[in-house]
């Protein structure tokens, strides 16, 4: 039976890493590591996982992914995810904090959130297994001068290597349109407010343009509407909340910013297709 809490579980860095940033090397003998991961959690930094050996089911976010090496997965912080299975894994590791990510990549990983795992080519993943390596032996070395500016380089070496991979598996690989990165900077946007800010004219104030303007651009880009990206994205938290912790409904609806929660209720079922505590009811079932 699934254990209860009164909130979604986040692992933080122990005192051991307090500099904001691990890296290690996982073997098939150490997967006390994945036992302790079968708990639905977030983590409180940036996660990047690489595939050496092996296979792994993970859940992210209710969507099951099979992943085979050698492959990297990128997890943001707000990601709720848990492991299902693992078969002769070795995995290296790179956590990284916000104070420690270049702001640049910082900016970039928001925009591939959600990523999917990437399977990586044999070169590809020669490369980046080779700046692992070294991310590793830096991270142990703490005798070095300098410790931390080597570490943090490194590691910010290491993260520009998958986010290269990822931009070139995007869709379109052309320069961006006007609709596209507005698009883009409003995703962004809203991830840092959806539980503040509701309304499409209030996200449109934010971008110092027309409601009219960022529904066309985002219509134009996505085929949906600033509303239905919006709502999306709070049903996404409040399942988060529903499935992973024992808040209440009215709790979970005060939480994303809605005082009124028979509207919550109403959204909830409107996007969702099913109620709050049918949802909850299915799902621990």
């Amino acid at each position: 039976m699934r254990k209860k809490t009164t909130s979604i579980p986040v692992n933080y860095f122990d005192d051991g890493h307090n500099l904001g940033i691990a890296v290690e090397r996982l073997l098939p003998e150490d997967l006390i590591i994945f036992k302790e991961a079968k708990q639905a959690h977030r983590h409180d930094f940036h996660s990047f996982f690489f595939l050496e050996k092996g296979s792994v089911s993970i859940e992210i976010d209710f969507k099951r992914h099979h992943i085979e090496s050698p492959s990297v997965i990128y997890m943001h912080p707000n990601q709720v995810h848990l492991i299902l299975a693992s078969k002769n894994v070795t995995v290296s590791s790179c956590a990284i904090n916000n104070e420690n990510l270049n702001p640049e990549y910082l900016k970039l990983l928001e925009g591939i959130t959600p990523a999917k795992p990437l399977f990586l080519e044999k070169e590809t993943f020669s490369i980046i297994s080779e700046a692992v390596s070294l991310c590793i032996n830096f991270f142990e070395s703490k005798h070095r001068k300098l410790y931390h500016s080597i570490l943090k380089d490194s590691c910010n070496a290491l993260v520009a290597l998958v986010i290269s991979q990822y931009m070139e598996r995007s869709e379109s690989a052309a320069k961006p349109s006007r609709f596209e990165m507005v698009t883009k900077i409003f995703n962004e946007t809203l991830e840092r407010n959806y539980s503040k800010v509701k309304s499409p004219a209030a996200y449109a104030e934010k971008l110092n343009i027309s409601t009219a303007y960022l529904n066309e651009c985002v219509k134009n880009t996505t085929g949906y509407s600033v509303s239905h990206h919006v709502q999306q994205r709070i049903i996404l938290e409040a399942k988060r909340l529903l499935y992973h912790s024992d808040k209440s409904v009215k709790e979970i609806a005060t939480e994303l910013g809605f005082d009124d929660y028979p509207y919550f209720s109403r959204v909830f079922t409107k996007v969702a297709g099913i109620t709050a505590l049918a949802f909850r009811s299915k799902n621990h079932d």
